[in-house]
């Protein structure tokens, strides 16, 4: 079933692609493994015959246009599935997402030992929805914090918090309820 995912996932992106007047070689890999919350099939867009612009245009600013097109390969890709045989799909270009990989562990990184020094909620802004659920799972690692989304879009608010410790804000949209799932 794995190799199966990857091989649709780089013909249609390489199909999306070319439709756009983009004849570029897309390749696959399985990371994680199947069955796992942490699996994903990765699609990699080889920039080797893209200009600079068309690189900075696929990756959209601050990654929305990779975005999109992410959320369109796992939609459709997973289109008749089952819910426990669907897949995610990361879509990568030019090493941005692992360079945001980084830049989200730092900010967890940093946004925990804030929490756990200060004993105060410390709020991160700026993610769009997939990359707060990534850093709720990345603040996981750090254990003796708990995480939830504040606000509404385009202003919502991933904050990370010590149990128990006095909040900074009361907003009607936090809850104790809120988790990674309405990220």
């Amino acid at each position: 079933m794995g190799e199966t995912d990857t091989n649709n996932g780089t013909e249609w992106l390489a199909k999306l692609l070319s439709l756009q007047g983009l004849e570029v070689d897309v390749s696959g890999r399985q990371e994680g493994e199947l069955g796992s919350d942490s699996a994903s099939y990765w699609l990699t867009i080889d920039d080797a015959t893209l200009s600079e612009d068309q690189v900075e245009a696929l990756i959209g600013e601050r990654g929305k246009v990779l975005d999109a097109i992410q959320y369109l390969a796992s939609t459709i890709l997973n289109i008749g599935a089952a819910s426990d045989a669907q897949q995610a799909y990361t879509v990568e270009l030019a090493g941005y997402r692992q360079r945001r990989q980084a830049e989200l562990q730092e900010m967890a990184d940093n946004a925990a030992a804030e929490a756990k020094e200060t004993n105060r909620e410390v709020e991160i802004k700026g993610l769009s929805s997939a990359e707060r659920r990534q850093v709720h799972t990345l603040i996981k690692e750090h254990g003796g914090l708990e995480t939830f989304s504040r606000g509404r879009e385009p202003d919502r608010r991933l904050v990370v918090h010590v149990p128990g410790a006095e909040s900074t804000e009361v907003a009607p949209e936090a809850s104790p309820e809120a988790t990674a799932e309405d990220a």
